[in-house]
């Protein structure tokens, strides 16, 4: 493994993402505030939000995905390979989750390296040769080491959020006459934040993608390892059942690859970079290392 390099384009894009969550925070509760929102409302709503965030949003993903925290005695081979590359990483071992779906994909969460958890599908299990899978993981891993999996978790939970009351607040509310405009309102402030949410999300899970594919590289010693199973992934991937796939499409900025339906609408906004442009870069990274 390469002496690794802290990727300070990928910290200041996170700053900047953080940044701009804090304004979008800042401008919805002050048009609540507008609406004629309380300070206990205030105050719930900050405080809610913020402990919700911090302490259970990874829980809520692993949730939303049926993962299942596995011990060494249940998947020793997972766990060996875990813990071999984060030795190697300097870094604490994650927790390790298991999701029963035959789509091959990965992905980590939690609010910082010590909370971590890295989850494999037994999709992926099968699709890959145990270099490839922990080329995967390895890139997984380079989430946690880079700390961009909490403000992607952050930023997704906060969409969610946008997205269910775009969905329901006009179902639930719509009816009170009096209160019809205001509910309307807060509605249309809904999807800005939704929309807004998504973007910043597609922006910085573009150049995440990249940055732990170099991360994953220098770990391993290995790129070609992990373009092979992105190669392998992407080709099974219009294999699997459209309705498996759409069942997982929501977490598709924090997969190696993303999900996609075929007439899926994610495509025209994807939070990953193509598969091609990804195994160039790995494949210049190759000749680096060899040099």
């Amino acid at each position: 493994m390469r002496k690794w390099k802290t990727d300070w384009g990928l910290q200041g894009r996170m700053l900047f993402t953080m940044f701009l969550l804090a304004a979008v925070y800042l401008l919805f509760l002050a048009f609540l505030s507008y609406q004629g929102a309380g300070m206990n409302v205030m105050i719930l709503f900050i405080g809610g939000f913020m402990f919700i965030q911090y302490f259970m949003s990874d829980k809520l993903v692993l949730m939303s995905m049926g993962a299942k925290i596995v011990s060494e005695s249940e998947e020793p081979k997972l766990h060996e390979m875990v813990t071999r590359l984060c030795a190697m990483a300097d870094l604490p071992k994650p927790k390790v989750a298991l999701v029963n779906s035959p789509v091959p994909n990965a992905f980590a969460t939690g609010r910082n390296p010590k909370k971590a958890v890295v989850a494999v599908t037994t999709g992926i299990m099968k699709t890959l040769k145990p270099a490839e899978l922990e080329a995967v993981l390895a890139h997984e891993l380079s989430h946690v080491k880079n700390r961009d999996v909490m403000v992607m978790t952050i930023a997704s939970f906060l969409s969610t959020v946008a997205f269910f009351l775009v969905r329901y607040l006009l179902y639930f509310g719509g009816g009170r006459n009096r209160q019809g405009g205001g509910i309307m309102a807060v509605w249309l402030a809904s999807i800005v934040v939704w929309v807004i949410s998504l973007m910043l999300i597609r922006t910085l899970s573009r150049y995440r993608e990249f940055s732990a594919d170099r991360g994953a590289a220098l770990i391993t010693g290995a790129p070609s390892h992990l373009a092979s199973a992105l190669m392998k992934i992407s080709g099974v991937m219009p294999r699997i059942p459209t309705d498996d796939l759409r069942k997982v499409e929501g977490m598709n900025a924090f997969f190696i690859i993303p999900a996609l339906s075929g007439s899926s609408v994610m495509r025209l906004f994807s939070t990953h970079p193509s598969v091609e442009k990804r195994i160039a870069a790995l494949e210049k990274l190759e000749t680096e290392l060899e040099m």
